[in-house]
């Protein structure tokens, strides 16, 4: 269990957690209809900052993403009295494309892109001493980022953690939501039997969390008392139809035994077809058919990186508010899973609720909160041990080595990875669908999975719920996202490809080793400034600290482009 000692948001509907609150209240909304956006051919519905807004945000040398991080952190600092310097202290990112609009600039070096330099220049400026940790898991980022926070305080590795989540709209992103025809081009209608699909949004909200037993002084407004991170194992733009990914997150907080306590469940609700069907058959399943359901999209329109944390912090205000909000948007139940759900405030006295997300790549989050206990909790730091190596893998354009010893392979580049793929695997055609970093990271763990069962044969391993896929890099899904800027730059000569969208998320990679071989664990990606081994083993360790993995295949996977890439991944047993 973890301490919530401030919180904040900036969204177009208010600079601050009580103001964002106050409007939810009230039933406003941001969402607008915009025609011909962005040069935009089809209209779309979404909650986009003003010109005015932007400008009252601007900061001299930071793009309009990082000034709205900034905005966001810097007056939680001051009000939760904490050390940023401090080497205790930490700052987590949760973005799933930070500064993609620069892109559209032309030549931009990728440093000027990929969120990790974003995250240090950000953590530089706001005075941190530590590397900052982006979490780059798609739509499920901002939930997972708390979770991550909680693994690494409850391991003892930090004191604090201050995290962010973020993400503004443009031409890429909601061109993108359109080519997979999943855009509402009015107001979106969460778990409602007329839904058309979702709405974005813009928007960054902040927390501020510490272990137990530091700065107790301090009042907290909440806890995060549990947390859990689970793959679907089914596709990679769509949810299970069983909703078991989402089901087993809800299985690991413990949700089901906090039924009767729940106040309600904050639901991603994301108003699509399948994503909201999902939804309802996951809270069925998990006996929570019972407790309230709603959903914040049709507030703010769905903000991607930031949404997990933003719809947590106005979940916490409406607890110590005594209400569980409506959810704007919403008429008439449109899912065969039993839920309740309403437009309406309702009162409630009860002192929980849980918040759960899901995302491409078959993510799923989900986290118990609490107002503040009476009983006085020991530390919960679970000192995690090392874990034992069972084998190494390398790849980088020259060549592979396998446990120390090189495959002969001849070609080199991108080339490689083919010829390694039809020497040693060769029955997933799928393959030759994969962008870039995908295909390395499939060669890649299929070869070291390989070496785990003995032998270089073709066939997979059984399926496990209790193996996690844990990856970091530094340039994100960068040739990805130039292959599918090329296809939506000039709308005149050319078409968004849904094909190309699905890789401009680095995660997707778990996602693909997740379908292949039905693993329901934990799959998250993180993206740093740079490698730092050190960092990534007390990720890896605070992740499997709790016993929920008894494995992982973790490890370094970066591709920038096509002539230049590497990957070193292990498996590693608790």
């Amino acid at each position: 269990m973890v301490r919530v000692i401030a919180d904040n948001i900036i969204s177009p509907m208010g600079m601050s957690t009580e103001q964002n609150y106050l409007a939810v209240k009230a039933g406003q909304s941001a969402l607008r209809r915009y025609e011909q956006h962005w040069g935009l051919p089809d209209a779309f519905t979404a909650s986009l900052f003003t010109d005015e807004q932007n400008a009252a945000m601007h900061l001299d040398g930071f793009t309009r993403f990082e000034a709205l991080v900034m905005r966001c952190v810097q007056p939680l600092l001051a009000t939760a009295g904490i050390d940023v310097a401090s080497d205790r202290v930490v700052f987590i990112l949760a973005t799933t494309k930070a500064n993609i609009e620069q892109l559209q600039r032309g030549n931009e070096p990728t440093s000027d892109i990929v969120p990790g330099e974003a995250a240090q220049k950000i953590a530089r400026a706001l005075g941190f001493t530590t590397m900052p940790i982006v979490v780059c898991n798609a739509c499920i980022s901002g939930v997972a980022a708390i979770v991550l926070a909680q693994q690494l305080l409850e391991a003892g590795t930090y004191d604090t953690a201050v995290v962010c989540g973020a993400d503004v709209q443009d031409k890429f992103t909601v061109s993108g939501f359109q080519s997979l025809k999943a855009v509402a081009e009015d107001a979106c209608r969460p778990f409602d039997i007329e839904r058309l699909g979702l709405n974005l949004g813009e928007g960054a909200a902040a927390m501020v969390l510490q272990r137990e037993g530091v700065g107790a002084d301090k009042e907290a407004s909440c806890c995060i008392e549990a947390g859990a991170v689970r793959n679907d194992a089914f596709h990679l733009s769509s949810p299970s139809k069983t909703g078991e990914g989402a089901r087993l997150a809800l299985q690991a907080i413990h949700a089901t035994e906090l039924a009767s306590e729940l106040a309600f469940i904050n639901a991603h609700g994301t108003a699509t077809m399948f994503n909201d069907q999902m939804e309802s058959i996951a809270i069925e399943r998990a006996g929570l058919q019972s407790v309230p359901v709603n959903a914040l999209k049709g507030t703010f329109g769905h903000t991607m990186g930031a949404a997990g944390i933003l719809e947590t912090v106005i979940s916490i205000a409406a607890l110590h508010d005594h209400t569980i909000l409506g959810s704007r948007g919403f008429e008439e139940l449109g899912v065969s899973g039993h839920i309740r759900l309403s437009n309406r405030h309702e009162a409630t006295d009860k002192r929980r609720f849980v918040k759960m997300i899901s995302g491409f790549g078959g993510g799923n989050a989900a986290i118990s909160v609490s107002l503040p206990s009476t009983l006085n909790h020991k530390p919960s730091a679970l000192n995690p041990q090392p874990s034992t190596l069972r084998h190494h893998l390398k790849v980088t354009e020259g060549g592979i080595s396998l446990d120390g010893q090189t495959l002969p392979l001849q070609s080199r580049g991108r080339e490689l990875l083919v010829e390694a793929y039809k020497t040693f695997i060769g029955d997933y055609p799928k393959f030759y669908k994969m962008d870039g970093l995908s295909r390395l990271g499939f060669v890649a763990a299929e070869l070291l999975l390989q070496a785990e069962r003995g032998e270089h044969l073709t066939g997979t391993p059984e399926a496990r719920n209790d193996r996690a896929i844990i990856l970091f890099n530094n340039t994100s899904s960068i040739m990805a996202d130039r292959h599918y800027w090329a296809t939506v730059s000039d709308l005149e000569a050319s078409f968004p490809s849904p094909a190309h969208f699905v890789y401009t998320l680095p995660n997707i990679v778990a996602g693909e080793l997740a379908i292949r071989h039905q693993y329901r664990g934990e799959t998250s990606f993180y993206i740093l400034p740079r490698r730092d081994e050190t960092l990534m083993a007390q990720v890896v360790n605070a992740a499997m600290a709790d016993g929920s993995a008894s494995s992982a295949l973790t490890g370094w996977i970066d591709y920038p482009c096509d002539e230049h890439f590497e990957a070193e991944l292990w498996i590693i047993e608790n």
